[in-house]
């Protein structure tokens, strides 16, 4: 409470105090009507924050502080009437903040928000209020959506009724006072009656009557202009709406039949003769007929109609589905996907890979040339010497037999006393030696035939012989043949546990290997004949061994089972590749001289080449004949390989394999043979081409061995 001055001070203070509000005139005064300040508040309940924070200070009202409780001064309230401030509500303008008429937003980074009538500053209400504790006011306080943040002071202000009415007034629309009426009778300033005198008298200028020569001068511009053809005359706009026919597609130039991916609308069904107002007879319906069709699904009808007869055109009503139909159609454009099928035109003859002719792909045997007579049973199995001089032959009649290749003439025929399942001369030219299978045992038999220094060498060869001094423990025994045998050629005796059914060398001469009939790891053995030493390769059995072959250059080992063909690494002792036949059961294995190709016979008549650079699965599968393969062979020097099979067919094909890696073999069947006769319903049982001539020999199970040339 200040002291109380005395009463000729007043004046002067009241002088001071306008001094001091003079600031604050500008931004808010009595002048301002009401509905400019309701808007403002407006405003500021649209743009300030949900949140209200703690009651505002209670403001000092506008009224001088002197005027407060002064008793003194009750006698010059005559002087007191002429304040200017004495009418000011304290609802107009909060006067603790004395900044102006400047924008609140430069006060937006600022803890404070102006400044009061001493120069401190007046600080924001504080308000960190989370989006929950807002939350929660909306829910609690009841006068939450009638609570705005005052801009001048940062404060919350609640509104009154007056101005929540004032609010909804001007957001409808309608004017800011109640007592305005707009719709109060119009005053007609101007009479209806014409009046005697002018509103005007002034004379008409002389310009409004002479034609103007700014304007006659442009316009004879503008004609030369358009004489010229600088200017052309605008088109009138044709206002009549362009409409496109969606599915237009049988006309090239309208805009969808230019789209690519343009699916023209499916074509109704034209109607027929049950679509008729006088149908035939046979196409209308029988009692049981329409009863049936009323009892069906709408989906499962053949026809969505029953047909009718009428006796004219003229008894035809109009039809009751029409716009049912016309609307099923449009949803059936729209609604229907419809899917572009991609139809590619291709000449049959394209798919059909080029393959050179034949002809050119000379030379391959083309016509029999010889057959070798003298076998009363079945021929299993053939081999041919080094030098293609002589050709032995195994057969069911317990015999084997030496030809010469050129004449077909039976040089020798040695009795072996069992079923021959495999021979196999040696492949080095400097031994004159052949391994036969005859049951449980391998005889190494030198046939005596050719160079008699080359046959004399080889049994010197195998008479050097030392044994060790300590017995050592084989799979198998190594005997050496009576003199009874030594006559008829046999040398060695390899003696197994169980039957044997293969027999192959290797390209030096030294080793060869058999396969035996057992379940065990001792199918497959592995000899070497300059020691007499045999051993077992496998600890444990993979399957059933079908056929093994030695890699022509390579230490590698193949092995055929079943449907495998496993490929051994004889130096590292380990399995290099496993091959996927895709065959049912491998019957016979041949590869190639370059060593990187293989081909396997199936007894499902298949025949699978396998490029081992490539893939473990087929290069490719050939299905050329008709019934069981039983024997595959490749030509040494030509690239020529052939098939035989139970058809009693010899195919001969040229498998050209490139010394570019990148160019994939070439195979092409070039031949097919024939001459072997069916007998027990077997054909060809095996096949073998000459080392050097592209001569192709196939034994059958005829009896007879043929030369195809």
């Amino acid at each position: 409470m200040e002291e109380p001055c005395p009463a000729g001070e007043s004046e002067e203070l009241t002088e001071s105090e306008e001094s001091v509000y003079s600031g604050l005139e500008d931004s808010g005064t009595d002048s301002s009507s009401a509905e400019e300040e309701e808007e403002e508040e407006e405003e500021e309940e649209e743009e300030g924050p949900g949140g209200s924070s703690p009651p505002p200070r209670t403001h000092a009202p506008r009224k001088s502080k002197i005027l407060e409780d002064d008793s003194s001064l009750k006698e010059d309230e005559s002087l007191l009437a002429q304040n200017e401030y004495e009418e000011d509500s304290s609802d107009e303008e909060d006067i603790r903040n004395t900044v102006g008429n400047i924008p609140m937003e430069w006060y937006q980074d600022f803890p404070h928000i102006g400044y009061n009538l001493e120069g401190k500053k007046i600080y924001k209400p504080i308000r960190n209020k989370d989006e929950l504790d807002m939350f929660l006011e909306k829910m609690e306080n009841p006068d939450y959506w009638r609570t705005v943040q005052d801009k001048m002071t940062g404060a919350d202000i609640k509104l009154t009724d007056e101005q929540v009415d004032l609010v909804h007034r001007l957001q409808k629309g309608q004017f800011g006072d109640v007592h305005f009426n707009p719709y109060e009778p119009a005053v007609d300033f101007f009479t209806h009656e014409v009046m005697i005198h002018p509103v005007t008298n002034r004379p008409a200028d002389k310009r409004s009557f002479i034609p103007s020569l700014i304007e006659k001068e442009k316009v004879s511009k503008l004609v030369h202009a358009i004489k010229m053809g600088w200017i052309k005359p605008r088109k009138p706009k044709d206002d009549t709406p362009t409409y496109y026919d969606l599915w237009a597609h049988e006309d090239p130039n309208s805009i969808l039949g230019r789209h690519k991916m343009h699916v023209p609308a499916p074509k109704m069904k034209l109607p027929g003769h049950e679509e008729s107002y006088n149908p035939p007879p046979e196409y209308l319906l029988s009692e049981e007929e329409k009863l049936a069709w009323e009892q069906q699904e709408p989906a499962e009808r053949k026809l969505n109609f029953v047909p009718q007869q009428y006796r004219c055109l003229r008894a035809v009503p109009a039809y009751s589905r029409f716009i049912h139909e016309r609307f099923e159609r449009c949803l059936d454009l729209y609604l229907c996907p419809r899917q572009r099928k991609m139809r590619v035109n291709v000449d049959p003859e394209d798919l059909i890979p080029k393959l050179p002719k034949p002809r050119d792909l000379q030379p391959f045997p083309t016509t029999q040339a010889l057959v070798y007579r003298g076998h009363t049973s079945l021929v299993r199995c053939l081999s041919i010497s080094p030098s293609g001089q002589w050709l032995v032959s195994g057969s069911d009649d317990c015999t084997v037999r030496f030809w010469e290749v050129c004449t077909a003439r039976c040089m020798k025929t040695l009795p072996v006393g069992g079923v021959v399942k495999s021979v196999a001369w040696n492949p080095n030219p400097t031994i004159c030696l052949v391994a036969i299978c005859v049951e449980q045992s391998v005889l190494l038999v030198n046939p005596c035939l050719g160079d008699k220094l080359l046959y004399g060498a080889t049994d010197q060869l195998l008479e050097s012989y030392v044994a060790p001094e300590e017995e050592r423990v084989q799979p198998v025994q190594w005997v050496t043949a009576t003199m009874e045998e030594h006559s008829k050629g046999v040398r060695l005796v390899v003696q197994h546990s169980k039957a044997v059914k293969q027999v192959t060398w290797h390209g030096k001469g030294d080793y060869f290997a058999s396969v035996v009939l057992d379940n065990s790891n001792m199918q497959v053995l592995i000899h070497q004949t300059s020691k007499r030493w045999s051993q077992n390769p496998f600890r444990k059995s993979k399957g059933l061994v079908q056929c093994v072959l030695f890699h022509p250059i390579r230490p590698y080992f193949f092995v055929a089972t079943q449907r495998y063909v496993r490929v051994y690494n004889l130096l590292k002792q380990e399995l290099t590749k496993k091959l996927m036949t895709n065959c049912k059961w491998v019957s016979s294995m041949a590869i190639h001289p370059g060593g990187d190709n293989i081909i396997c016979g199936s007894y499902d008549s298949k025949l699978a080449w396998f490029d081992l650079d490539l893939s473990t699965r087929p290069y490719q599968l050939l299905r050329h004949h008709k019934k069981a393969l039983r024997s595959v062979a490749f030509h040494k020097h030509y690239p020529l390989f052939a098939s035989g099979s139970d058809d009693g067919t010899v195919i001969v094909c040229h498998g050209m394999v490139y010394n570019d890696l990148l160019q994939n073999p070439l195979l092409v069947p070039v031949k097919v043979l024939k001459g072997h006769a069916m007998t027990l319903d077997l054909g060809v049982l095996d096949v073998l081409f000459h080392p050097t001539q592209p001569w192709v020999f196939s034994s059958g199970a005829d009896g007879t061995v043929r030369l195809y040339t």
